[in-house]
């Protein structure tokens, strides 16, 4: 009991000590930002293709494919249900796209129920021609709610070939997170066509939604899959403070609402709980909060001081931050891109540089100067 004792109390000690580390604002020359792909107004996601023409999700409900400078709106894409937050969110391509053609998305959605509202949906399709075939969807969660907060939905694959995505708590936060049987606060994980793997940590576990992978999550918006270690790491929303950076392992309850280092908007208090014996404490966290959406590692990237990195884009304060770690431990953050607007997602393209979606904008493309 002393032992276990201790060992928590070094996690709660851990976890208080990451804030203060200071954000660094300093005037770059060292980079120009370039508009790519312009007149976007919610660009939610990206994803390149192999021929490096890219898909872009507008949250609005459209697919756009951009190539050679023009956009072309993708056809027989699945009724968006759109609603506060909801609309059309994640985008990723099969490991094999080259051999298959297959993209996954992600969609608030009122199919499957006979209740009003939506919930958040993942889609498998063939891309041919600048359309949709063969649409199948993988996972609906449920039940439809009119609420229109924490769909999630972020969309990566891991070493493996497993699809991993999220949904959050759907506003419903005193329930979802921390039921297994419910969807919502969760990140799932499947096989590429749609099947849960048979280790999956729940499999064997009843009445518990066998596709979740993780749990007491409250709305990941950011999500990627670490370039050295193969880990699926995510970040989330907080309330008011407390938005989090966790890695993700299977079975792993992260604690929401039960423990949180955020307040209510209102500056009233969720729980005195800052921990507990069971469930994980963030990697990182935030106070205030950045409202962090998107997020990619850098790696043998166009930047000779960046690799190592992990970039995070804020809807709140109109940044990219950008991360650095000493065994797992943030030691510095820096303001990238700042006053930029919104930032909704951040990849890593296939040239080694950095790209943006920010709303009202476009996609941007951070360049180093000579």
């Amino acid at each position: 009991m002393r032992y276990f004792t201790y060992v928590f109390l070094l996690q709660v000690i851990f976890a208080c000590g990451q804030p203060d580390v200071t954000i660094s604002t300093p005037d770059h020359t060292n980079y120009t930002i370039d508009v790519v792909v312009p007149d976007l107004e919610i660009p939610w996601g990206m994803a390149f293709l192999p021929d490096n023409s890219l898909l872009i999700t507008e949250k609005e409900g459209q697919l756009i494919h951009f190539q050679n400078g023009q956009k072309t709106i993708i056809q027989n894409l699945p009724t968006t249900y759109v609603r506060g937050q909801g609309g059309l969110m994640g985008i990723a391509i099969h490991p094999n796209f080259k051999e298959n053609n297959i993209i996954y998305f992600t969609q608030s959605s009122s199919v499957g129920s006979d209740k009003s509202g939506g919930n958040s949906a993942l889609y498998r399709a063939v891309l041919q021609d600048n359309a949709l075939q063969d649409v199948s969807l993988l996972y609906k969660a449920k039940p439809n709610t009119k609420k229109g907060v924490h769909f999630g939905s972020r969309i990566v694959f891991d070493n493996d070939g497993y699809l991993y995505f999220t949904v959050g708590d759907r506003g419903n936060r005193d329930v979802n997170p921390q039921d297994l049987a419910r969807d919502g606060g969760k990140v799932y994980r499947l096989t590429d066509n749609g099947e849960i793997p048979s280790d999956n940590p729940f499999v064997d576990v009843p009445n518990a939604k066998t596709a979740v992978y993780s749990y007491g999550h409250r709305n990941p918006q950011g999500m990627t899959k670490h370039p050295v270690t193969g880990e699926i790491w995510t970040h989330e929303h907080g309330p008011r403070g407390g938005d989090e950076i966790n890695i993700i392992q299977a079975g792993k309850n992260y604690g929401w609402p039960k423990i949180t280092y955020g307040k209510n908007y209102t500056g009233t208090t969720i729980t005195k709980d800052k921990a507990l014996p069971g469930m994980e404490q963030p990697l990182y966290y935030w106070i205030p909060s950045i409202a962090p959406s998107g997020m990619a590692f850098v790696h043998n990237s166009g930047y000779a001081d960046w690799d190592g990195s992990l970039v995070v884009g804020s809807l709140k304060f109109n940044y990219l931050e950008r991360l650095t770690f000493d065994n797992n431990r943030v030691v510095y953050r820096e303001k990238i891109a700042n006053e930029i607007g919104r930032v909704r997602d951040v990849v890593l393209g296939p040239d080694g540089f950095l790209y943006l979606a920010v709303e009202n904008k476009g996609i941007c493309k951070i360049v180093p100067n000579p």
